[in-house]
């Protein structure tokens, strides 16, 4: 999939916009994220509600707080929102962990959602990959291509950070939201995924978010938490007293250590031990 040359971000706005057009109707991959509410948004305007429907998938590798999110966005929004169970847990290709892990996790919902359309009467299913997304390690992105799932925004060049500015301009409250992949991405490859260690480092990151870090990811490495943070708030999660109460509630959602990754947060960390992968470890 190549990203269109278009040059301006409202060139690239009407591109998008004509390849909804073309597509009719669209069943919206619909997370919540930046990018999915963004395309769930210009389906709305360009296609009618009556022709656009945002799905959902709901399984132990999303937290709770990103699957409410999707919710209440899809009902600000005023679209016709549907929720679909995926089982991806009951594949042991996934539950393996392997560095392409997120392609068996979006078969299986990209299976669901096919089965989903035909009955519907959407002619396609679309998601929010980006522009950014197709010069990253995004094995999801080979299930799409075999499922046939279109990317709008990608097509037309649109980028994250394109996406974000029209987010703002439309008033969107995702224009400044930070990322948040599934659960599953925090866990080290080659370690299996289970849905008890999802709740650690979801209880985990609840607890960074309840103490003002709006970023950060706990990555699990068996029985270490590493924290990232941005770096510019690692000096104050350092002081004794805030130290103290990480350290207890994170022993208390099982994590026998605790560190801080001194590098700050960075979206995709996990990525930098992939020799294959397209993110190469920093020096």
């Amino acid at each position: 999939m190549n990203a269109a040359p278009t040059t301006t971000i409202d060139a690239k706005l009407a591109r998008m916009q004509e390849i909804l057009r073309d597509l009719g109707t669209v069943a919206v991959a619909f997370s919540g994220g930046v990018d999915s509410t963004f395309v769930l948004k210009a389906a709305l305007d360009t296609l009618g509600p009556e022709r656009v429907v945002a799905v959902t998938g709901r399984s132990d590798s999303v937290a709770a707080d990103d699957f409410d999110d999707a919710r209440r966005l899809a009902t600000l929004l005023n679209a016709r929102h549907i929720i679909i169970d995926t089982n991806e847990f009951a594949d042991p290709n996934y539950l393996a962990n392997p560095a392409n892990r997120c392609y068996f996790c979006k078969t299986e919902l990209y299976t669901r959602l096919a089965d989903f359309i035909g009955p519907s009467g959407m002619n396609a299913v679309v998601n929010g990959v980006n522009a950014d997304d197709l010069g990253d390690w995004r094995p999801g992105l080979k299930a799409a291509d075999e499922h046939r799932v279109r990317a709008p925004a990608a097509e037309a060049g649109l980028t994250k950070l394109e996406i974000r500015e029209l987010s703002a301009r439309w008033g969107l409250p995702t224009s400044d939201k930070p990322a948040s992949p599934c659960l599953s991405s925090r866990v080290q490859y080659g370690e299996n995924i289970t849905p008890e260690k999802l709740r650690m480092i979801e209880r985990a990151e609840r607890f960074l978010h309840d103490l003002g870090i709006r970023e950060c990811r706990v990555r699990h490495h068996n029985n270490l938490a590493r924290i990232e943070i941005p770096p510019n708030q690692i000096e104050a999660l350092m002081q004794p007293e805030t130290r103290a109460k990480i350290d207890a509630a994170f022993r208390e959602f099982g994590y026998a250590y605790v560190a801080m990754d001194l590098r700050g947060f960075r979206s995709g960390s996990m990525n930098e031990v992939i020799a294959f992968g397209r993110r190469q470890p920093a020096l």
